[in-house]
């Protein structure tokens, strides 16, 4: 049997019963704002690297590791309880668009020592954590990829397996609190993911807890492989994990009756971290940290939130925003939180 995710993590369990706990934001759109070219992704380690390397923002952990703990630290100091390590696409399969697949397991470690690191050099009484980001892969196991072969895979359960479980392998020997499997378009490829870490908490006898986080693909309010919120908790409620969310895709206003049906089922807790709105036509977000505090505000006054941040377009100062705005909610009910 599965041991209780909020047994696991003392600390974090009494911050989640006092609070709505803050996660961090968007990663790629403070990279964005850096405005790195080739040469800084490259580093002098992969300098004659056969492949072009702009955009592979998980590498910058041993290319541009001062960049990456410096995001940290931003958004540290604007109030998030958790920062993501910059692993979204630190896999084996999505790092084989770059030649770097073989770097998989390297780029984790770094990504979570630097984080351990920034938490460190912050310093700060109220207990803080690392969250091991784990995306989704750029495949999907549970639907084929051509109208006229659709018996054809992308990719097999097993290669989605190994994969993960060199992620995950990574980002425990780097030392993460948690992990954070995010993004989730297929709950196939999550399954994959989730059975990677629980076969690897098992043969370590160490078990972290997990949030897992889905994204809807547009308004219709289902993932990219069809389910709805409702079917994606039941799909994955079986791993126990701490917190079942959303993120990404839309904005909080969008999202906001998809988590209230995910809130009303879920014995677990509920994690929302949205887009700063909806992209232009330029693919810009331009939702104000005021405007998406207010949204977000809104679940938590519906007592819907246990962990709140930001996803694409979000910066340290939605983040600042955000703990302002949450201060004088309380965390969203649940009956499987342990007494004080």
């Amino acid at each position: 049997m599965l041991p209780d995710p909020l047994l696991l993590l003392p600390e974090l369990t009494d911050l989640l019963r006092q609070r709505i706990v803050l996660l961090d934001g968007a990663m790629g759109t403070m990279i964005q704002r850096e405005q790195l070219d080739e040469k800084d992704f490259r580093g002098k380690s992969f300098a004659d690297h056969p492949h072009a390397l702009k955009g592979c923002n998980d590498l910058l952990c041993l290319t541009q590791p001062q960049v990456i703990k410096k995001i940290h630290q931003q958004y540290l100091k604007a109030g998030a309880d958790i920062i993501e390590t910059n692993t979204f696409n630190a896999n084996a399969i999505s790092m084989q668009d770059y030649g770097l697949e073989s770097m998989a397991y390297e780029i984790n470690v770094a990504a979570a020592q630097l984080a351990r690191s920034a938490l460190t050099d912050i310093g700060t009484d109220t207990p803080r954590f690392v969250a091991g980001a784990i995306g989704p892969t750029n495949k999907m196991a549970s639907l084929a990829p051509s109208v006229h072969d659709l018996g054809a895979r992308a990719v097999t359960f097993q290669e989605l397996e190994n994969a993960y479980r060199e992620q995950i392998r990574g980002l425990m020997d780097g030392g993460v609190d948690l992990l954070l499997i995010e993004t989730i378009f297929d709950t196939l490829n999550a399954k994959a993911a989730i059975y990677a870490a629980l076969t690897l908490f098992e043969q370590r006898g160490t078990y972290l807890p997990i949030i897992l986080s889905a994204t809807i693909a547009d308004q219709s309010g289902r993932t990219l492989s069809g389910q709805t919120p409702a079917a994606f908790l039941y799909s994955v409620e079986h791993a126990r994990p701490l917190a079942v969310g959303l993120n990404c895709a839309l904005g909080a206003s969008q999202l906001f009756p998809y988590l209230r049906e995910l809130s009303e089922r879920a014995d677990c807790l509920v994690s929302c971290y949205p887009n700063a709105g909806l992209p232009n036509q330029l693919g810009q977000y331009e939702q104000t940290p005021e405007q998406m505090a207010a949204e977000l505000s809104a679940m938590a006054a519906e007592g819907l939130l246990n962990l709140a941040g930001g996803c694409c377009g979000t910066t340290p100062e939605h983040i600042r925003q955000l703990a302002e705005a949450l201060r004088g909610f309380p965390p969203r009910s649940c009956s499987q939180m342990p007494a004080a």
